[in-house]
């Protein structure tokens, strides 16, 4: 038996596999496998704040991976300027500021995982 992690669109999953010594020319076994193990629970992404949110938030638009912080805690930013990149289907997407403002709070770190929706940061 086998273990290993694997991450599915930002999940992680410990599974199992089994070794069976089946051979491309032996009959394969149709037996119904065992119902599979319970998700381990999804990596949470260590915070970068600075102990104060702002009341601007930042969301991620779509599931992703963030590759780089642009503008850290405390930068002055003007809207459409670049806050960080996220890479989502191969693709690096900026993620901008929607307004004017401080950068008040980075809620994720470089390389952590996000879903659509979570908060990457708040401006005030």
């Amino acid at each position: 038996m086998k273990n290993y992690r694997i991450t599915v669109n930002g999940n992680v999953y410990d599974v199992a596999v089994e070794e069976t010594g089946v051979s491309a020319s032996s009959p394969v076994n149709t037996s119904p496998a065992k119902a599979p193990a319970a998700p381990a629970a999804p990596v949470a992404a260590p915070k970068t704040s600075s102990g104060s949110q702002g009341s601007i938030k930042v969301s991620a638009p779509m599931p992703g991976k963030v590759l780089s912080i642009k503008a850290p805690v405390g930068t002055k930013v003007s809207r459409g300027q670049v806050i960080l990149i996220l890479e989502a289907m191969k693709m690096e997407n900026e993620i901008v500021a929607p307004e004017d403002g401080t950068v008040a709070s980075i809620e994720i770190s470089e390389g952590a995982s996000v879903e659509a929706g979570a908060v990457l940061a708040t401006l005030n």
